[in-house]
């Protein structure tokens, strides 16, 4: 068996916090999951053009996926920090880099590291 290259070991591991964020936020049905395989997809090329991006799949994967779901439906993920005021979505930063967080820009505060909301959003949230 041939070992799995570093190019698709960053798109798994993007795939799998993506996943998990989408979740945790109760919105990983079937037509949003394959906006993540489009995304996956769109990258994969992304990052055979430039193989020292691996580390920044993620949060390129997350933007895509968020991108794609406002256009679509909505706001995702809403932002579980701020209890009063319009309801907002949070952001990754760094928009390339790695180590990607969700923030609340509004409030100033770092919420989880992508693939880690369901931590800061408890078992009840929702899209």
């Amino acid at each position: 068996m041939d070992p799995i290259s570093p190019l698709e070991q960053a798109l798994h591991a993007a795939r799998a916090l993506v996943l998990a964020d989408l979740v945790a936020g109760r919105a990983a049905e079937a037509d949003v999951v394959s906006l993540v395989e489009d995304s996956i997809a769109q990258r994969r090329w992304w990052v055979e053009q430039w193989p020292d991006g691996a580390g920044f799949v993620a949060g390129l994967v997350a933007q895509d996926v968020q991108d794609a779901l406002l256009d679509r439906y909505g706001r995702w993920p809403l932002c579980p920090v701020c209890g009063s005021g319009d309801p907002h979505a949070l952001d990754v930063e760094p928009e390339l880099g790695p180590d990607p967080h969700w923030v609340c820009h509004k409030a100033g505060v770092r919420v989880a590291s992508v693939g880690s909301l369901g931590s800061a959003t408890g078992p009840a949230a929702s899209s």
